[in-house]
């Protein structure tokens, strides 16, 4: 009897160890999988926080064909890039200042200036990409020591492009504009015009088509792109040493806040990268330039 006590007394005694462990086992195992579920929500979090949307407004050539490139290599990073492409060059700063559009490329900077001037905006460039040479297009004259007393000369109708415009036939020697008149000219800082030219200014993506109708016109790049010209077969085109080189690389444009945010840095950087250099030299026939890669 007594040793049937004595294993009765053992076997509870090995019944409360067993628990005992049992019990730190599973506190163990509770507190590791906490631990594992806390590490699973941060990467999960993170994740959801990487895999942002950035829909940015473009021209549709050259710009959207660039963003396609960096599109890929943006998704690697967790960036979804969304390309809303536009036609106008109003369109994409209204929709970054309304909120519908994160960021734009399609402008230089005194473009965006001068915008911001007219409409009490405050958007600021994220980065310079590239830049778009201007052309002098032939329309009813083949070359420019045809152009001929009274000719007229299409040139873009909005203040910035007018000026580089301007520039271009100053480089080219058919106007003189006064000294200093730099990338505020205007028809008005025509100094001398000795063949008496007439300029017919139209919005900068009416101009391709206004070609037979007038002796010359100068062509933004892209848009001369988009009407089927090649640089290599304008008149003349801005020096890459000039003025103009200096001052007109299109940027991606964005708010103040924004153009701080991590997925618009990623974006510039990309653009600014080799993939991209090397995309727009093997496809614009020098009518686009890339500034970086």
């Amino acid at each position: 009897m007594k040793n049937i006590f004595k294993k009765a007394i053992a076997a509870g005694l090995l019944l409360t160890v067993t628990a005992s462990f049992a019990a730190c086992g599973k506190t163990e195992a509770s507190k590791a999988n906490t631990e594992a579920g806390s590490d699973t929500q941060t990467e999960a979090q993170a994740d959801v926080k990487a895999n942002v949307v950035l829909k940015v407004g473009a021209n549709i050539t050259p710009h959207s064909e660039i963003l396609e490139v960096a599109k890929p290599i943006l998704a690697d990073k967790g960036i979804t890039l969304e390309i809303v492409r536009l036609e106008d060059s109003v369109t994409p700063n209204t929709g970054v200042i309304e909120g519908s559009l994160d960021a734009n490329y399609f402008q230089h900077v005194p473009y965006l200036e001068q915008f911001n001037l007219e409409n009490g905006s405050d958007l600021v460039s994220a980065g310079a990409v590239h830049y778009e040479p201007f052309g002098i297009y032939a329309g009813r004259v083949t070359d420019l020591k045809d152009i001929k007393e009274g000719a007229v000369i299409a040139v873009p109708n909005n203040v910035t492009n007018e000026a580089r415009a301007l520039l271009l036939l100053d480089q080219e020697g058919i106007i003189k504009l006064k000294e200093g008149a730099g990338i505020k000219a205007t028809v008005e800082d025509i100094e001398e015009n000795p063949l008496n030219i007439s300029f017919k200014e139209l919005a900068p993506e009416q101009l391709v088509a206004a070609l037979p109708d007038v002796d010359v016109a100068v062509i933004n790049g892209n848009y001369a792109i988009e009407g089927g010209l090649h640089v290599s077969h304008a008149l003349a085109v801005e020096a890459n040493d000039g003025l103009a080189a200096q001052t007109y690389g299109n940027i991606i444009a964005a708010s103040p806040d924004k153009a701080e945010d991590p997925a618009v840095k990623a974006l510039v950087e990309v653009l600014q990268g080799p993939e991209v250099a090397q995309f727009i030299n093997e496809t614009y026939d020098g009518a686009v330039v890339p500034l970086f890669g």
